[in-house]
Order: structure tokens, then C-alpha cells, then sequence
């Protein structure tokens, strides 16, 4: 079966800059991880309080109704994602990887205490709401400059023979993010009566995330640029403009698309429409559903860093391939099991295996997006493509799923998924070798 092909097949970089000594290229990684930790967090404060929060700003109709208009406001926020990928991800391939993520996470920290603060309907009327989706908007531009440019500058930071698994972490520290999301939601759960964490307290995960943000901004203003973008500037490389994805890397930019398109449905799917999924349809008790949803989550982000090396021996290619392949098969009927237990240990299993199947893609996906692109459109090749196929896949998951529930026919939605993961597997099975390419030079 034919390949795509790379437009190079060498790293040209002169030598002059100094390799990261392991334990500097380790503070590299853990200082990226953790501004990635703190942006995705705060994205998924929204989905993780929406079953709270939801009521005090679309009154009307049911929970269902309620909750397919917070997951409207959800959708809408990723529309503001490929702006901020493109813009950031021009940013950051002109002006280095760490000035990118320092603004990116600047922007998330502004989100998130506007959200904390906006008054509800009963105070301000439609005022609520809009000002609602405009704090979103801003946290989307922020997520989408953030994937494009941590995914490059943890990528470029790591060595080529372990790049799948330090690049995992790139993928553990997302799930980190909405892992530490639900665990603050299961301890404000614990500490305050559900009369209080309806009325106020969906409130304080935002106001946390505007403070973490402000610390990370800190962090990340002391990183070290990588060796990748330092020598590609020395040598004067062409700029980053964004008709080159399209007349010089149309294929490349297309399989992103592609491969996004799939992986991010299934993940919303899987993860933050779950929770949803086991209160309004297998009939769960919102605790429940977040315990649940929180301890499938936190054995996924254990996996990764092992199915990254694992990568790293067999080929990111092969690991796409059987995640989606696997994603295709078992959508259907893992969906329609978690519909019918009523056991929190089954449904723990089910969404366990999901999660689990999907790792494949999760844990390399930076790498293999970042190392289809040379250094100087590499941040904009990843973020652009991604952040659109985001917009439009992930984004929409959940008014999707919630939309074919509320026609009644929610088994089309475990449909949707399997068919994108299947046309997934074949653009998988069409990718080169990136193990093998020498595209990223090592910091």
C-alpha cells in the first residue's frame, strides 16, 4: 500500500548548539507537562461542573435540554480553536516554542476567572450566556495555540529513540487535566451539601484554574528553547507561512485531519460525554458517574507513557492502526453494555477498555504529527490541522451524542464514532514509517 511521502528525510542543522543533558531535558518535559496540565484542567473544568452549572444559565427546559446547551457553548468554544492554532502556531515557528506557550497559558488564566465570576441568568438575564461563550472563546483560542506548540516543543525536547515516550506525556498531562478536574469536583462533592456546590461552589474549579494558570505562566517563562528551533533560526530558515501546508505539505496536512478527526471524537466520547452518558442513559447517580468516569481516566493516563515506548519498538504507524482499528470494532457494542449495567464495577470495566483501546492513538499522536513536518512550519503543521478537525469532531461530540438521544435514536451515535475510527485505520495504514525519519533534530 502506497505512503505518504515526507517532504524531507534529513534534519539539516548546524551543530553549535549544545545537547540537553538528561536531567535538563527532563526539567524540559516536566516543565512543559505541567503548563499543559493546568490548560487542559481548566478546559475541562466547563465539562466536568457543566451538570451543575448548566441550569444557572440556560434555565429553560429539562436536564437533558440544560445540558444540550452548556454542550453547545462547549462546541462553540472549539470554533475559536483553529484561530488560535493558526495564530499561535505562526507564533510560535517565528518567535520559539516557549514564548508560545507562555501567552497561550496567559489566555487560559483570563478565561477561567471570568467564568468564575459571571453572574447567572436570574441576574443578568441573556447577558449570562453570552458572556459565557465569550470565556470560552478566549480559553479556546488559548487551547488551541497550546496543543500545536507543547506537542512541538516536548517532541523537539525528546530523544529520537524514546520520542513516543516522552511524547506521551504530552497526551498524560491532558488527561491529567481532566483528571484533576473531576477529582476537585469529587472533593467539592465530599465537602459541600449538593444545595451549595449547585448554587456556588461549580464556581471555585474556575477560580483555582486562574491561579494555577498565573503559576505555570511563571514556570514556563524559564524554559529552554529547543535545539530544533535555535539552529533552524540560525540558519536563517524560510518563514512559517500558512499557504505552505497547502502546496507543500497537502498530504501530510490532510492525514492530521484525518487521523484528529477520529481520535478526538472518540476521546470526547469516551471521557467527558461519558460522564454524561452514565447519568442520562445507564442511569447512574452523578457521583457515581464521576467516580467512575475519574477512575477509567486515571488508569488511562498510567498506560500511556507504556504504550508510547511500546511505540517506539513497533512504529507509531502500527499503534495507530490497531487503536483505530480496535476503536472501529468495539464502539457498538462496549456503548450499548455500559447502557445496560447497572453495576458501577462493569461500567468501570467498559469505559476502562474504551479508554484503553484508544491509548494507542492518544499516547503518539504529538509524535507522529510533529515528525511529518521540518522545524520551520512544524508547530503551525501540527496545530492547524489538528485544531480544525477538533472544532468540528471533538467539539460536537457531546451535542451529537445528546442530539441522536434526543431523537431517540442514540445507538446512531456509537455508529459515528466506529465509522470515523474505521476511515481512521486506513489513513494510518497510509502513513510513513516516522520512527525511521529524521525530520526533528534532537535538543
Amino acid at each position: 500500500m502506497a505512503t505518504l511521502e515526507t517532504t524531507t528525510t534529513t534534519a539539516e542543522a548546524p551543530p553549535h548548539h549544545e545537547r540537553m543533558s538528561t536531567l535538563a531535558r527532563i526539567n524540559a518535559i516536566l516543565g512543559g507537562s505541567a503548563g499543559n496540565l493546568v490548560e487542559w484542567y481548566d478546559w475541562y473544568a466547563y465539562s466536568a461542573f457543566a451538570l451543575y452549572f448548566a441550569k444557572h444559565f440556560f434555565p429553560q427546559g429539562d436536564q437533558t435540554a440544560q445540558l444540550l446547551q452548556a454542550a453547545a457553548v462547549f462546541a462553540l468554544g472549539f470554533l475559536a480553536r483553529p484561530l488560535g492554532a493558526w495564530l499561535m502556531g505562526l507564533y510560535a515557528d517565528w518567535a520559539g516554542r516557549r514564548t508560545a506557550l507562555t501567552v497561550s497559558v496567559a489566555l487560559m488564566s483570563l478565561g477561567s476567572f471570568a467564568i468564575a465570576l459571571i453572574p447567572d441568568y436570574a441576574s443578568i438575564g441573556v447577558a449570562a450566556p453570552v458572556l459565557l461563550l465569550v470565556a470560552r472563546l478566549v480559553q479556546g483560542l488559548s487551547l488551541g495555540g497550546e496543543y500545536g506548540a507543547s506537542a512541538t516543543y516536548m517532541s523537539e525536547v525528546a530523544t529520537q529513540a524514546r520520542r513516543g515516550f516522552w511524547s506521551s506525556f504530552q497526551f498524560v498531562t491532558l488527561i491529567g487535566g481532566q483528571l484533576t478536574a473531576l477529582g476537585v469536583l469529587i472533593v467539592l462533592q465530599n465537602l459541600l451539601s449538593p444545595a451549595d456546590l449547585e448554587a456556588w461552589g461549580w464556581r471555585i474549579p474556575f477560580a483555582i484554574g486562574g491561579v494555577l494558570a498565573i503559576v505555570v505562566f511563571w514556570i514556563r517563562s524559564g524554559l529552554k528553547e529547543t535545539r530544533s528551533f535555535l539552529d533552524a533560526k540560525a540558519q536563517g530558515a524560510e518563514r512559517a507561512r500558512t499557504s505552505m501546508l497547502l502546496r507543500q505539505f497537502p498530504r501530510e496536512s490532510a492525514a492530521i485531519l484525518g487521523l484528529t478527526a477520529a481520535g478526538s471524537l472518540a476521546f470526547y466520547a469516551y471521557t467527558t460525554y461519558m460522564q454524561k452518558f452514565l447519568v442520562n442513559t445507564a442511569g447512574f447517580s452523578k457521583d457515581a458517574a464521576t467516580a467512575i468516569t475519574a477512575a477509567a481516566l486515571f488508569v488511562y493516563m498510567l498506560i500511556l507513557p507504556l504504550v508510547g515506548l511500546v511505540s517506539d519498538f513497533i512504529g507509531r504507524r502500527t499503534s495507530l492502526a490497531i487503536a483505530f482499528g480496535l476503536g472501529a470494532v468495539a464502539t457498538f457494542p462496549l456503548f450499548s453494555l455500559i447502557a445496560g449495567t447497572d453495576s458501577p464495577w462493569v461500567a468501570f470495566s467498559l469505559v476502562t477498555l474504551l479508554v484503553l483501546i484508544l491509548s494507542g492513538y492518544s499516547a503518539v499522536n504529538a509524535a507522529v504529527k510533529a515528525e511529518l513536518f521540518p522545524t520551520h512550519v512544524r508547530a503551525l503543521g501540527v496545530a492547524l490541522p489538528y485544531a480544525l478537525a477538533n472544532a468540528v469532531f471533538g467539539g460536537t461530540a457531546e451535542y451529537v451524542a445528546l442530539w441522536f438521544k434526543q431523537a431517540g435514536h442514540e445507538e446512531g451515535f456509537y455508529v459515528y464514532v466506529a465509522a470515523a475510527m474505521a476511515i481512521a485505520m486506513l489513513i494510518s495504514l497510509r502513513l510513513p514509517n516516522t520512527n525511521a525519519t529524521k525530520l526533528i533534530l534532537e535538543s
